[in-house]
């Protein structure tokens, strides 16, 4: 958008003129109008009483044209062109039907307009014309949009100020965005809850929490605003904390509070409160729209309770898009793969078209339960049969189809055949199955790629450093470290989190913090002399100099998924599942010892890591040991 520049009118007689007509009959008909045939007929009809240059009956037509859904804004544009001074009332109607359409431009453009026509603008004018700016980026536009509130008198107007303050988020110029509010003579919920929202976007969630803190009232949009921002900075623990503060408070939950904390149940695997969350939503006949159900059938896939996940999904009235994406996700995620193309079959015998998503989630699918020959299949008939474009999420889901049955030579081929150049998460896939295969020249030319994409994700040193670990080559190792260090780049520490009896425990590496951690260390001594007895053997290759997410195995330091599986068998019932969920994949030591932990106390064991989900049941699990 072109800069411009405005200049300060002063009123004149015309432009404030307040209409003295009488109100005729045919306006008040013009309020049952619903269709431009209709209004064409009452248009006529003005004509003939010799109102078309009237602004009020006028104005009623360009209101119907403009912003209603069964209007024609050309025909606004006609009606606004026939008027020899058409008011601020038809000027602000015209705006909104611009940013309706998103044609923000013509927004401004028609402010020039009604300035140069010595129409005055007023409290309604600036709310468009900010949102105009707001979704166009427009910068230097919204500034002098700013000094134009204040210099037509409307410096105490909240609904302006509350919309100069979101524009002011939207640019990310908090700086701005404080200083409106702080100056504001009334603040109202909407003013807050903004300015939280904006802190919360650029990641600052301890100076929203700040923010929300020094709020005189809240309602649920504040709360939810709140609880949001921890969600989305995956900080599931306190939205946890803060959901439980207003449930004290007595505050009425609504869809979106629910959909909030449903995602916190979802980022840390709690099941229990998950279903809590579920049973409220259905006895207090909260409204379950398509998103709300989606982020209810996420949770339950991704807390590891697949059957509950399903039977939502069917007892849905009506399945949108993102509900059936959805689904076929969750059977994905869990190595289904099958199930996951029986789900789009009958999605589409049902007549849903599928998306891009949809083809994601199949070739994820297929990835994971290593359906080779159906994922070349989808690949080509999402192209060829449906039309869709094959982007880069598409190529990343063929390439760790490909490399995890082993065919790095066909992986890497279509990888060079792209059109486009591939990501890093392309590479990365690529890159993994180099490691489970034991391609070390063709992993070190990927890894290197992968880390310049991606210099401070932690992950891709390690993996080449694995690499160069299991190849014996240790002077690679220690460059590795050496560019780690120089680069300034930390290795992510591992954590898992386990819900029991509606409390979320949560575990690091040789963590000592939890109220029961002597009986947790014994529970792991005897977990792992219990499975000694039937072969157990610590992972050890490349011990002494592999660089590992979480801290290396020895007697006195546990991985964090040892102690969440031993809190879970101190807790639970003999024979009772229960689930864990990790932020990093799992090393291969805990993954063997997981599978003879669940044969020899007779359990099955639900993990969640950074890439899928573990079924650990009877010493095997539902991988294939391919992850």
């Amino acid at each position: 958008m072109s800069s411009f520049h405005f200049q300060v009118l002063q009123p004149s007689p015309l432009s404030c003129a307040i209409s003295s007509k009488p109100r005729y009959s045919p306006l008040e008909a013009l309020e049952t109008c619903s269709s431009m045939p209709q209004l064409k007929q009452h248009h006529s009809h003005l004509i003939k009483l010799g109102l078309s240059a009237d602004n009020d009956a006028m104005g009623r037509l360009v209101k119907f044209c403009a912003v209603s859904e069964n209007g024609d804004f050309n025909y606004a544009l006609h009606l606004f062109n026939t008027l020899p001074r058409p008011d601020a009332f038809i000027y602000n109607t015209l705006m909104r039907g611009y940013l309706q359409r998103q044609q923000l431009a013509h927004c401004i453009l028609l402010y020039l307009h009604m300035l140069q026509d010595s129409v005055f603008p007023n409290k309604f004018t600036f709310p468009c014309l900010i949102r105009a700016a707001s979704v166009d980026n427009a910068v230097e536009e919204g500034a002098q949009i700013h000094a134009h509130v204040f210099k037509f008198g409307l410096a105490a107007d909240g609904f302006c100020l509350n919309n100069l303050i979101h524009m002011y988020v939207n640019f990310r110029a908090l700086e701005n965005a404080r200083s409106v509010f702080d100056k504001m003579p009334r603040k109202d919920v909407v003013s807050w809850t903004t300015l939280i929202s904006g802190y919360a976007q650029l990641g600052l969630v301890d100076e929203a929490f700040e923010i929300f803190e020094l709020m005189p009232e809240r309602n649920s949009v504040s709360w939810n605003a709140m609880i949001a921002a921890y969600v989305q900075n995956n900080r599931f623990l306190e939205a946890f904390a803060l959901f439980n503060r207003m449930r004290a408070e007595k505050l009425v939950l609504d869809k979106f509070v629910a959909a909030s904390i449903l995602s916190a149940c979802t980022g840390l695997g709690a099941l229990e409160q998950g279903k809590w969350i579920h049973g409220y939503i259905l006895n207090n006949g909260i409204e379950l729209d398509a998103k709300l159900a989606t982020t209810i059938i996420d949770m339950y896939c991704k807390c590891g309770c697949l059957d509950k996940a399903y039977e939502t999904f069917e007892g849905l009235t009506c399945k949108g898009i993102s509900s059936w994406n959805c689904m076929i996700g969750g059977f994905a995620m869990h190595g289904k793969g099958e199930a996951a193309i029986a789900l789009f079959k009958e999605m589409e015998k049902e007549g849903v078209a599928p998306d891009s998503i949809t083809f994601v989630n199949v070739l994820s699918a297929c990835a994971h339960s290593g359906l080779v020959e159906e994922g070349r299949f989808y690949f080509r008939y999402m192209n060829e049969v449906i039309g869709i474009e094959h982007r880069m999420e598409h190529y990343g889901c063929m390439v760790d189809l490909l490399g995890r049955a082993g065919l790095l030579d066909e992986a890497k081929k279509l990888i060079d055949e792209m059109p486009m150049s591939p990501d890093v998460g392309v590479l990365g896939a690529l890159f993994g199955a180099c490691r489970i295969h034991g391609n070390i020249e063709l992993g070190e030319q990927v890894g290197k790629r992968a880390i310049e994409l991606e210099p401070k994700n932690s992950g891709r040193y390690v993996l080449l450093a694995n690499l160069y670990a299991n190849a014996g080559r240790w002077e690679d190792v220690a460059n590795v470290r050496r560019m780690m260090n120089e680069r300034g780049v930390k290795k992510v520490p591992g954590f898992s989190v386990i819900e029991l009896e509606g409390v979320v425990n949560e575990f690091i590496a040789g963590g000592r913090t939890h109220p029961e951690t002597k009986e947790i260390y014994a529970k792991v001594d005897e977990m792992l002399e219990c499975i000694r007895s039937v072969g157990y053997v610590p992972e050890t290759e490349g011990v002494a100099h592999e660089l590992d997410e979480e801290k290396r195995e020895d007697p006195s330091y546990y991985h964090s998924e040892k102690l969440a599986i031993a809190l879970g068998l101190l807790k639970t019932k003999p024979g009772e599942t229960f689930r864990i969920t990790k932020n990093l994949r799992v090393c291969k030591d805990c993954h063997n010892a997981s599978k003879l932990i669940s044969k020899v106390y007779d359990r099955e064991i639900i993990v969640r890591d950074r890439n899928r989900f573990h079924h650990f049941k009877d010493g095997v699990c539902s991988c294939n040991d391919f992850w």
